[in-house]
């Protein structure tokens, strides 16, 4: 059963959103491509009531079953990371209210189920979202392609995430055995 997933890649002046149907291992369709744009010189608050309203609007329109959003990471300029912190929490509250499973991949996983490679870069990414989902051209800005790598990334690892998570809890389901020291009461 075709899974349609909305990616995002977060940022305050540039929100990549992504829509993606597909199955693991089957040919992938792209269903929306594009950036939310806030003004720099606006005001933070102002700036994620923008990037919420461009969400909901995505989200009404394309009716995505999961919302994959990339897992802020650390880097240098704490600016930078505290406003796609901030953007990457619109996303999830979005998704949240209304009842859509969000996924957070980071970076480096994304590059690996796209390109094979964790450390690729933003044209490797690009050149294989193309390829993957038959696309004339890359999508520009990056953020856009970014958002359909998450997307892609979502469909080919969520499957077995939700295994592994399933398994795990099940594991911590069932009680462990008991084991008594010789000489012991």
């Amino acid at each position: 059963m075709a899974l349609r997933v909305l990616g995002v890649d977060p940022g305050l002046t540039r929100c990549g959103i992504g829509v993606v149907d597909g199955v693991a291992g089957r040919r992938l369709t792209m269903a929306g491509v594009g950036v939310i744009r806030t003004p720099v010189e606006a005001e933070i608050p102002e700036r994620l009531v923008l990037i919420e309203r461009g969400l909901e609007e995505w989200l009404d329109e394309h009716r995505p079953e999961a919302v994959a959003v990339e897992r802020v990471f650390s880097q240098h300029n704490v600016r930078t990371v505290m406003g796609t912190a901030q953007a990457s929490a619109v996303a999830m509250l979005c998704a949240a209210r209304r009842g859509l499973p969000v996924a957070l991949h980071t970076p480096s996983e994304v590059k690996a189920a796209v390109t094979g490679s964790g450390r690729a870069e933003k044209a490797q990414v690009g050149a294989m979202v193309t390829r993957l989902l038959g696309l004339s051209a890359a999508p520009k800005p990056a953020d856009a392609a970014d958002a359909l790598a998450l997307a892609v990334c979502h469909i080919w690892r969520g499957p077995a995430q939700n295994r592994l998570q399933q398994a795990v809890a099940a594991q911590q389901a069932t009680p462990a055995p008991q084991y008594r020291r010789k000489g012991t009461v």
